[in-house]
Parts: C-alpha cells; sequence; structure tokens
C-alpha cells in the first residue's frame, strides 16, 4: 500500500520531471518536485500554521475562562470550543501536518535512493510516463546529487532551516505567567531553534547531497509561505 499509494506516484512524478528540465538534471527536478509537493499539501500546512496562530491569539482568553470556569469542567470545555471556532483553530491540524511530511520525506527517499536511481524502474513507471532520454545527477554540473559529505551544502540546510523555525517561534510567544514555566518553554525554544538546524545540517553532510537539496527547497518554501499566511491573518484580524 505504502509503495502503491505514496512511493510509486512520487517516482513518477519526479521521472516526469527529468524528462522535462533542461539537461534532465536531478537537481531542478527535485526543486521542481518539492514545490509541486508542498502546493498539493498547501491547505494541510495553512491550517497548522493558522491553528498555531489563533492558539497564541487564544492565550489570554484561555487564562480568563480556567479563572472563571475553576472546577467546572463541562462549562470550560464548552467555552474552550467557542473560542476554537472563534479563531479557527483545528488541534489536530499540527499531528496531521506532521504525518503527512514525514510520510511524504520517506516515500521521496525511497522512490529516489531504493530504486537504484539513475538507473530507472520501469516497472514502476505508469503507461503514460517515459523514460527519460537524458539523465544527469550531477545539479548544474558543480553538484553531485548522489554523494555525501558536502559541507556548504550542510551549512545551508542549517542556515535555511534555522530561519525557517526562527519565523515559527517569532508567532509563538511565550505567555506563561509561572517563572519557571516560562524558563522552561524558552529552554524548549532554544532547543529547536539550535538544535533542529544543527541535526538537519549533520544528517544532510552525511546523505547523498539531493537531500540536502530537498531540505533547502522545502524551508524556503516554509518561509514563503509563513509570510503569506501572517499577511493574510494580519488582514484578517484587521477587518
Amino acid at each position: 500500500m505504502f509503495e502503491t499509494y505514496l512511493v510509486q506516484p512520487i517516482y513518477n512524478i519526479f521521472i516526469a520531471l527529468v524528462g522535462v528540465v533542461p539537461h534532465g538534471d536531478t537537481g531542478l527536478a527535485i526543486i521542481a518536485l518539492t514545490i509541486i509537493m508542498r502546493l498539493v499539501l498547501y491547505p494541510v500546512f495553512t491550517a497548522s500554521i493558522r491553528t498555531q496562530m489563533g492558539m497564541t491569539a487564544m492565550q489570554g482568553d484561555i487564562e480568563l475562562i480556567k479563572e472563571k470556569h475553576k472546577g467546572d469542567k463541562e462549562a470550560l470545555a464548552r467555552e474552550q470550543i467557542g473560542l476554537f471556532k472563534k479563531h479557527k483553530v483545528n488541534p489536530l491540524a499540527g499531528f496531521g501536518a506532521l504525518f503527512i511530511q514525514l510520510a511524504v520525506i520517506i516515500a521521496l527517499y525511497y522512490a529516489l535512493f531504493q530504486e537504484g536511481f539513475p538507473e530507472i524502474n520501469t516497472a514502476l513507471l505508469y503507461s503514460f510516463v517515459s523514460v527519460p532520454a537524458a539523465v544527469s545527477t550531477s545539479f548544474f554540473g558543480i553538484l553531485n546529487l548522489l554523494t555525501p559529505h558536502h559541507i556548504f551544502l550542510a551549512l545551508l540546510v542549517g542556515a535555511s532551516q534555522y530561519w525557517a523555525i526562527y519565523l515559527t517561534i517569532s508567532r509563538t510567544p511565550i505567555v506563561q505567567k509561572d517563572p519557571d514555566k516560562a524558563a522552561v518553554a524558552r529552554m524548549q525554544q532554544n532547543m529547536m531553534l539550535y538544535f533542529m538546524p544543527a541535526v538537519m545540517a549533520v544528517t544532510s553532510y552525511y546523505f547523498a547531497a539531493a537531500v540536502g537539496l530537498y531540505f533547502i527547497a522545502s524551508n524556503l518554501f516554509s518561509v514563503a509561505q509563513e509570510w503569506i499566511i501572517r499577511n493574510q491573518y494580519k488582514k484578517q484580524q484587521a477587518q
């Protein structure tokens, strides 16, 4: 099922893209595939970002109703549901976005590295997808996408991941009144901001360059999506 519904479609889209990009450049195909996948999943990630922004906006109201309905769980739940509707918050949106993103990354890895690429597995191709006339695993003739240990690429992955996480953290300020809880929250944010980019950079260094290129394209798309949704949200709040 995983191969039929995730690996095979992604593999076919990727091979079709290799067939149409200049010189069969695999790097350009990976970037194009990343953009296509993120556009398809745009509503899911948009719902996740809007939920996070809504949760931040309603934190003050949540604290008020907790004080108002202390000891009355039913009344508290009713008012919380009302706040969720008012701020268009879907508590499950974040989990959905994370699950789908992980599934896509795993499927993409299988499609690119478990099928013997640059050899084309014709058994996986749909009837309307042709084998590319040319396949180049050298991105613009500079970067070999099938080899690891590219330090500059790893640094770019870390920097783009930092940028994406920084934007996420900047829209989720710490509102804890308890100093100890606020300190823990700040520590968690700092771990996200510095630890995750470092992990992604190291991972990209030890994996084939194609993985790093995918991460960079995905991170830059996330930054652009964040900017668009923030502006849309601000306009909606101002109305």
